[in-house]
């Protein structure tokens, strides 16, 4: 099993960077796929972002395209997610997401695809 712990949410306005940051503890010697994923309240989980294990692959949300980028230093056993140009309907809180991967050739854009998660981070971007 993995642990994940997510960190870097805060209270924003709009414009404004943030940097979340996922880092797994536990069997970090498996290789993961992993995503990030928001709800906002009074909403279903929705997929963010995702990165294969060897960084060729990356998905994003439309919405987000061009504002957040996925990254990962598996040295440090931590994903990131860059937020820039931050917009209000950007609140919500950021889950940390991951599945244990074999090939390494696809990533999952749909939160059932994973296995593990995190507890979450808030992320409140004001207008």
């Amino acid at each position: 099993q993995v642990q994940l712990v997510e960190s870097g949410g805060g209270l924003v306005q709009t414009g404004d960077s943030l940097r979340l940051s996922c880092t797994a503890s536990g069997r970090t010697d498996r290789k993961y796929v992993t995503a990030w994923i928001r709800q906002a309240p009074g909403k279903e989980r929705e997929f963010v972002a995702a990165i294969n294990y060897d960084t060729r692959i990356t998905k994003y949300v439309d919405s987000v395209k061009g504002r957040f980028t996925i990254s990962r230093d598996n040295a440090k056993n931590t994903v990131y997610l860059q937020m820039n140009s931050l917009k209000p309907e950007d609140t919500g809180v950021y889950l940390c997401a991951a599945v244990m991967t074999y090939h390494d050739d696809s990533v999952g854009t749909s939160p059932r695809h994973y296995t593990y998660w995190g507890r979450g981070t808030q992320v409140t971007v004001s207008s």
